[in-house]
């Protein structure tokens, strides 16, 4: 007993450490999705239902229902590939036309996530998460055409959410958890004051604390088939920060409220070796607005930061298969609607509609290990930046752009699970 205590203490804070190392990128808007090596090589088909890993309580608590007795510990590690390039020509503004590329402005991030589970008996378990929900890490080339609508853009964000399940019959399990969570932000433009040649830029920038729930139910119908439904509330942040503008700073508060989220998801067992898996998630983005910055010491409006997006929806199919005891194989296919169109794309955060085309696989080493692998690549529907007089953020002093956007992701994930 103590070796296993000295060594849960030690799994967990080596878990715990390097998701605090967590490095923000995005996914549809800029969520992050990769929370799960086991669930990516599906394409996060089934996420939210019980079974092997704990990190199904990330979008379902009540999943936390499939942990064994004792302690369980899982690290999840994902490196996130992008590519996206924006090509396009600025006219009409202060420098006149430009028609310099952005180059690649996707940077390569790893996005970590760490789950515990204890349960001590057959009804109640206790989880806790650990996890980045949120980010976006964009930089073009310093002085390319749309500068002035942007330079670089940061979201960075940790969420730690304790849980607990409780089995109610052999049918229904439910959950409920708390979520504590920090988010970062820093987005910067070039300055049309300083200048044509080499502008300085300007920043706005802020972090804070924010609190928020998680719910869920497992649900068996009969035997072989699980439904499960996950919520995640929005979080509400009060970002104390600064906005540097023209040369002069200012202090700032900035309020802003991330997304809720519902997801369904379904697991049907084939035969004793093959189980169906599916999803389907409703995200509320449409609450994200124009979020408005106001001077800490008197009160007025300073600027609005203008999103105004669409709710998000995303949905995947996906299979496993276990080849032997040790050896289980699985694959997905998702598609995402992006919360972002062209009325309302910008330069910061080019999104669109993409498709997910996953594969993964897990081996058990023994009855205590196991290690999971997931690969993704993320293909994108044709993308178009059309920034005009009737776009939210066009400036006649910057002028109009007018861009084609190339882009893909590779996401390869990897895991360990250990109970003790």
């Amino acid at each position: 007993m103590k070796w296993a205590n000295k060594n849960t203490i030690l799994f967990a804070s080596t878990a715990i450490a390097f998701s605090i190392a967590a490095t923000a990128a995005h996914a549809g808007a800029f969520a992050i999705r990769e929370q799960s090596a086991y669930f990516q090589g599906t394409s996060f088909a089934g996420y939210g239902t019980s079974g092997e890993t704990i990190s199904a309580m990330y979008w379902n608590p009540a999943a936390l229902i499939g942990a064994q007795m004792g302690w369980t510990i899982e690290t999840h590690g994902s490196v996130i590939i992008p590519n996206s390039e924006i090509n396009g020509t600025l006219s009409g503004g202060v420098v006149g036309t430009s028609s310099i590329g952005s180059g690649d402005i996707g940077l390569d991030a790893v996005v970590p996530a760490t789950y515990i589970s204890y349960r001590p008996d057959e009804k109640w378990v206790f989880g806790i998460g650990i996890n980045s929900p949120f980010g976006l890490t964009t930089k073009p080339e310093q002085n390319w055409a749309a500068q002035f609508y942007s330079r670089s853009s940061r979201v960075f964000s940790i969420n730690v959410n304790p849980s607990v399940a409780y089995q109610v019959n052999d049918m229904i399990a439910l959950a409920i958890g708390v979520q504590v969570q920090y988010l970062d932000v820093s987005l910067k433009s070039a300055d049309a004051t300083s200048g044509a040649g080499f502008p300085r830029s300007n920043e706005i920038y802020g972090d804070g604390f924010g609190v928020g729930v998680t719910a869920g139910v497992t649900i068996k119908p009969v035997d072989g088939t699980e439904i499960g439904i996950g919520y995640r509330s929005g979080v509400g942040h009060s970002l104390n920060g600064q906005l540097f503008a023209g040369g002069s700073r200012a202090e700032i508060d900035l309020g802003v409220v991330m997304p809720d989220m519902v997801n369904i998801s379904a697991k049907q067992n084939i035969t004793d070796k093959m189980r169906l898996l599916g999803t389907v998630e409703w995200t509320n983005w449409s609450r994200l607005k124009s979020p408005v910055a106001t001077s800490t010491v008197t009160g007025a409006a300073l600027t609005t930061l203008h999103f105004n997006y669409d709710d998000g929806w995303f949905f995947s199919v996906g299979g496993e298969y276990d080849f032997n005891e040790k050896l289980t194989f699985r694959a997905g296919v998702g598609y995402e609607l992006s919360p972002i169109d062209e009325d309302i794309r910008s330069t910061r955060l080019p999104d669109n509609n993409r498709w997910w085309l996953s594969a993964g696989a897990s081996y058990n080493f023994n009855k205590h290990m196991s290690f999971d692998v997931g690969y993704t690549h993320i293909l994108t529907e044709d993308t178009n930046i059309n920034i005009d007089p009737s776009h939210q953020d066009y400036n006649p002093a910057f002028g109009t752009y007018v861009a084609d956007v190339d882009s893909n992701v590779n996401i390869l994930s990897a895991s360990l699970r250990y109970k003790f």
